[in-house]
């Protein structure tokens, strides 16, 4: 049997993915689109994995943070229960990312979203995930 805890979330600038407050973090900023959330991003070469590439869990970490974002931005925002991620091709240090988010659709307490990083240069999708949401009350301690 399944127990559902009420969490009051709160953003206070210190988040790992997009807390503009927390030096070790990556400082993504997403901003509303009409679909969901985007940020252009470039991954510090502090994440490396194997030589020259991205660590897979930066990945992870990345589409979560679309996912998040995408279900504020459209006012759903929640807590990530279920995370699947499709990993197509590395992503290099250094190069330009477009991390994307977009809520698919709601059912109840419950927010489904899908995201995917692409790389701008040539087009080429990096990985996707999808996700189910638990959604959350929430405040804001931290400009955003």
């Amino acid at each position: 049997m399944a127990t559902l805890y009420r969490v009051l979330v709160t953003y206070d600038g210190r988040c790992f993915g997009c807390g503009h407050d927390n030096d070790d973090g990556l400082k993504m900023r997403f901003e509303p689109t009409p679909e969901g959330s985007v940020c252009e991003y470039v991954v510090p070469e502090r994440y490396q994995s194997w030589q020259g590439m991205v660590h897979g869990g930066v990945i992870a970490l990345m589409l979560d943070e679309a996912l998040g974002w995408a279900a504020w931005h459209a006012g759903h925002p929640g807590l990530t229960g279920r995370l699947k991620v499709r990993y197509r091709q590395p992503l290099r240090l250094g190069e330009q990312a477009r991390v994307a988010g977009r809520v698919d659709r709601v059912r109840r307490s419950l927010v489904y979203a899908s995201a995917f990083i692409d790389r701008p240069a040539d087009g080429q999708r990096i990985a996707e995930a999808t996700a189910t949401l638990m959604a959350v009350p929430t405040e804001l301690t931290a400009p955003r």
